[in-house]
């Protein structure tokens, strides 16, 4: 997700918010409170999202190099195509579209 994407969500999600908190209270100080304490909090909860796919990400990666060289220790031959190269998926007809080289 990008920065700008994200930001204009908080923002309304904030705007909405702090209206909904100022119908709910009348008070201007309530408001802006908590509208900051609900700030602080998404921004918590980004960061443990965004840290948490990181730590998953790390985790697979891991998994995937153990494979990897767990196949290349017993030599087993794998069907992998060179990096680049597109396979076609069985049943599934060729585009029209010229192929870009």
């Amino acid at each position: 997700m990008s920065f700008l994407l994200f930001l204009r969500g908080l923002i309304v999600v904030l705007l909405v918010f702090a209206v909904t908190t100022y119908v709910v209270t009348q008070s201007l100080w309530t408001t802006f409170i908590q509208t900051v304490i609900c700030a602080v909090l998404a921004q918590i909860g980004y960061f443990a999202a965004v840290l948490f796919l990181v730590w998953r990400s790390a985790g697979t990666r891991k998994v995937d190099d153990s494979t990897a060289k767990n196949e290349a220790a017993q030599g087993s031959p794998t069907n992998r195509q060179p990096a680049g190269k597109v396979g076609r998926l069985p049943g599934v007809p060729r585009s029209h579209h010229p192929r870009r080289r």
